[in-house]
C-alpha cells in the first residue's frame, strides 16, 4: 500500500505511521506500507509539525525521508491512496489508474469524484498537523475495516 501527498513530509508520512500502527495492532505482518509525494525531493525528513503530532500518538516519524513518486513505486504498490486528485492524476499517469484512488473516497467506499482531498499542514500550527493527523487517523481505520475481508491473514 502506497500513500501519496506532495512533498512526503507531511500528510503521507503520517498516514504511513498510523497504517503501520493499526497493522502492528492487527498482527497483519503482510501488509507493507510506504509513502511517496509528487513533489518531492528525496531523502527530505518529515516536517516538524509532523513528528512532533505522530509522537504525541507515540508513532515515531524522526527516520522519515522522503521519496519521490515514481513509476516503481506505483509498479509496487498494490493499493495507491492518495491525498489530494491532482496527485491521483500523477500517481495514475504513472500506471496507477486501476489501483489508484482518494482516501476520502476510497475509506468511504464512495466512487464518485465529488470527495474532498485532505488538506495540507505544511508551515501551519502543530494544532492543524493534529486535525490533520486525527482525519488521517480515522479514514486508516476505514480502509482497514473496507480490507479487512481481503487482507485477513
Amino acid at each position: 500500500m502506497l500513500f501519496v501527498c506532495t512533498g512526503n513530509t507531511c500528510r503521507s508520512p503520517m498516514a504511513e505511521a498510523a497504517m503501520n500502527a493499526q497493522l502492528a495492532e492487527l498482527g497483519w505482518r503482510h501488509v507493507e506500507v510506504r509513502s511517496a509525494g509528487t513533489g518531492a525531493w528525496a531523502g527530505s525528513p518529515a516536517s516538524g509539525g509532523a513528528v512532533r503530532t505522530a509522537a504525541s500518538y507515540g508513532l515515531d516519524l524522526s527516520g522519515h525521508r522522503s521519496a519521490r513518486l515514481s513509476s516503481d513505486l506505483v509498479g509496487w504498490a498494490d493499493l495507491i491512496l492518495t491525498m489530494s486528485w491532482p496527485h491521483s492524476e500523477a500517481a495514475s499517469a504513472l500506471g496507477g489508474e486501476e489501483k489508484t484512488a482518494l482516501l476520502t473516497t476510497f475509506a468511504e467506499g464512495d466512487t464518485g469524484t465529488g470527495a474532498p482531498g485532505i488538506p495540507d499542514p505544511f508551515g501551519a500550527e502543530d494544532s492543524r498537523y493534529q486535525e490533520t493527523f486525527l482525519v488521517i487517523r480515522r479514514l486508516v481505520e476505514k480502509v482497514l475495516t473496507r480490507l479487512e475481508p481481503i487482507l485477513a491473514p
